[in-house]
């Protein structure tokens, strides 16, 4: 049976999956949601057995279900192969009392790397059945993550180009290194003087802009996203949820029936709405919960029923969750208004023009299966200490929000199931933080680390990071925050 998607913001659209993917982003400024959240064909006992693109097939195809199953099959193949650095693609490990699930063993040591890998070959299938001869230009803020990902997913794809916006002085070295030194004829990556959540809704104002896109459609341009905001993206990072649960069973840390928790760190809540995905569609998930730093606007709005990110922005050592305009959000408030696209519309027009809305408390009741917590600065680094002291084993920073949020979530509510913790990104990552927290000074030559990390703690240096050391620095564009619909334009042709 064919699964049309919608707008969060007008229940009259009407797409096909790949539609949605092309598009990225909806006309009126909305997301795309499917019109049903589809349940899982097989059971956890089958799918125990099965390697990580067998759980992606089953898990995918009733998302997109306008693919065939060949052209699914392969776009899989391509994306889950020995860019991988471990035959498992997504290993879980368990320490103390936790399972961390390893999700940075891609080719840029982030979690994004589980969906960006896939994205291009399923935009690509997407432009072809939809007979589209646009060039497709990738259109991406990043906060640190996704930017690499994406631009290493996007390299010298045929009929893409790719331009990413990243904040200066917002991310880590290794991030911004990975980033300026991509190779690929179609990718550009800019700095912007600003924050991400000044990036991304530069790249959401670009999307809405009517007059710009038939300008690009006149020279043959057309606008899709990387981000979460993709659904592309989104479905994708279904599949590790309940490739863990399946896990777990198959190791027999859980028994058939029994549920789990999931912690998350969570800055544009993609990740954690993934994992609520594959709860409603059948994997044995009970909590989610919500970890965020001391940009802690989930963490309110989740208390309160109050989004506002009126407050001040602050710079933290876990980056990537540097963000007060959490947009994956409106997919769950579109769930909790029971689908009704005028009031999502609404909250966030409030949201756009006033910086905050309120959800109903009949909302509210549908955010019980959410639990939330926040994690400061010492706390982020008391917890990577601990764990290394304790087990050797080493977390980075954004890692270290959700296990300190999980470990008092247990704590606080007594709730004694297992949890299974995203683990999102490899400690080489943000490897300055991370040597703070085991005791080492903090180095303004944060690559002279690295190795260092290696020496002490044992674990190995990824191959990405090694390849960045040595690497020439490509991309050296940097603009205002109101010049970037500007730089876009300079990029794809000053005659635009």
């Amino acid at each position: 049976m064919d699964l049309h998607y919608t707008s969060t913001r007008n229940s009259e659209v009407k797409v096909t999956a790949s539609q949605a993917i092309l598009k990225g982003l909806a006309p009126d400024g909305g997301l795309f949601v499917p019109e049903d959240i589809p349940h899982l064909d097989v059971s956890m006992e089958e799918l125990k057995e099965m390697s990580y693109q067998e759980t992606a097939y089953v898990v995918m195809k009733q998302f997109l279900t306008d693919f065939t199953g060949e052209e699914l099959k392969e776009c899989i193949r391509k994306a889950y192969d020995g860019k991988f650095d471990t035959e498992e693609i997504a290993p879980l490990v368990k320490t103390d009392d936790v399972y961390y699930l390893e999700l940075f063993h891609g080719a840029t040591i982030a979690f994004k790397d589980m969906a960006l890998s896939i994205l291009p070959h399923l935009l690509t299938v997407s432009a072809r059945k939809n007979q589209v001869e646009n060039e497709i230009v990738i259109l991406t803020a990043t906060s640190g993550d996704t930017g690499k990902a994406a631009m290493a997913g996007f390299a010298d794809v045929k009929g893409t180009k790719i331009i990413v916006f990243y904040p200066r002085n917002g991310v880590s070295k290794v991030q911004e290194l990975q980033m300026v030194t991509q190779k690929g004829s179609n990718v550009d990556v800019v700095a912007i003087h600003g924050n991400f959540d000044q990036a991304q809704s530069g790249v959401k104002a670009m999307f809405e802009d009517r007059k710009l896109k038939e300008e690009l459609e006149a020279k043959g341009y057309q606008f899709s996203s990387a981000n979460s905001i993709n659904i592309g993206r989104l479905v994708p990072q279904i599949v590790y949820y309940v490739y863990a649960c399946a896990k777990l069973l198959k190791y027999e840390e859980i028994q058939e029936g029994e549920q789990i928790n999931v912690a998350v760190p969570t800055g544009n809540f993609g990740n954690i709405l993934a994992a609520y995905y594959a709860k409603k569609m059948g994997a044995p998930i009970d909590k989610l919960i919500c970890a965020s730093n001391k940009n802690k606007v989930l963490f309110d709005f989740f208390e309160s029923g109050v989004y506002d990110r009126n407050r001040e922005f602050v710079l933290t050592s876990s980056p990537s969750m540097d963000i007060l305009i959490s947009s994956n959000l409106e997919r769950l408030i579109y769930l909790i208004t029971g689908r009704d696209a005028e009031k999502t519309k609404e909250l966030m027009e409030e949201l756009k023009s006033g910086g905050r809305y309120t959800v109903t408390e009949k909302m509210r009741e549908g955010l019980s299966d959410f639990a939330a917590g926040y994690t400061d600065e010492d706390q982020t680094k008391e917890t990577i200490r601990k764990i290394y002291k304790r087990t050797g084993y080493v977390i980075d920073t954004h890692t270290a929000v959700a296990s300190h949020v999980c470990a008092r979530y247990k704590n606080d509510s007594g709730d004694t199931k297992k949890c299974v913790i995203a683990s999102t990104a490899s400690p080489y990552k943000f490897v300055n933080s991370v040597m703070e927290a085991l005791g080492e000074p903090m180095n303004e030559d944060e690559l002279s680390l690295l190795p260092k990390l290696q020496e002490i703690t044992g674990v190995k240096m990824p191959q990405a990071v090694k390849d960045i050391l040595d690497a020439r620095i490509l991309h050296h564009t940097e603009c205002d925050v109101d010049k970037m619909e500007e730089t876009v334009r300079k990029i794809l042709g000053t005659d635009l």
